[in-house]
């Protein structure tokens, strides 16, 4: 499902911020991304959502490669990942089910289409009893929540994640992991950056280690999936 081989990048300022990452993750698995800040996981996440390019190497997403996608095709293909940020990006002047269902709106469907994706996707967090509350009553968990829900709206075959439990306490952050963990068990791949090990760690899923752009451990998949703690 997701493919990297051999990817670099480096920034015009200079920045060597990926070298020679090479990993796969298949169809439905959940796997974490952990390092120090500035270690390449948020450049990574942006290349597999082509925010940014590599300056060598090949990415493959579903079947497609998109090393060197041209721009037009960008939109189509984003429709196929599902992103989720630390801070949520909610639109706090409109409630819940506005805000899950604008990538809908925006692409264009009709209201009968809206309000059944819709409720689908808040059904599936938990939150379809607050489909008309606005953002501010709800605890920062629940913020999250809707932002997997507006993430997923399309039924996107890729979820990532980049830092989602960083302004959590440890109950929530728990919470939001079992989540993801409910989405790959029906089939999405699920791809989290986190720094938190603690919690990571509880998940006994792969995790990745980077390390000033480079993977420690490649061949995590294969690993005994064993509490990282225990690995280093």
């Amino acid at each position: 499902m997701i493919q990297l081989r051999n990817v670099a990048k480096r920034y015009p300022s200079g920045n060597q911020a990926l070298s020679g990452v090479t990993l796969e993750i298949g169809r439905g698995e959940m796997v974490f991304l952990s390092g120090h800040s500035g270690a390449g996981k948020s450049t990574l996440l942006k290349l597999i959502t082509v925010i940014e390019r590599p300056s060598r190497g090949q990415i493959v997403i579903d079947g497609q490669n998109i090393t060197h996608l041209p721009r037009g095709r960008i939109p189509g293909f984003r429709r196929k990942i599902g992103i989720i940020f630390q801070d949520h990006r909610l639109l706090f002047d409109r409630n819940v089910f506005e805000n899950v269902s604008l990538p809908l709106v925006i692409a264009g469907y009709g209201r009968r289409e809206i309000g059944r994706r819709t409720r689908a996707a808040l059904d599936k967090v938990g939150l379809l009893h607050k489909e008309k509350a606005m953002p501010v009553t709800l605890s920062g968990g629940e913020q999250q929540r809707v932002g997997i829900a507006r993430a997923v709206i399309n039924k996107p075959p890729v979820l990532l994640a980049d830092e989602p439990t960083g302004n959590l306490d440890p109950e929530l952050s728990d919470e939001i992991m079992r989540v993801f963990l409910d989405f790959s068990r029906v089939g999405v791949t699920v791809l989290v950056a986190s720094h938190d090990i603690a919690l990571i760690s509880r998940m006994h899923k792969p995790i990745y280690r980077l390390h000033q752009g480079r993977i420690l451990n490649p061949d995590a998949p294969h690993e005994q999936r064993t509490p990282l703690a225990a690995r280093v």
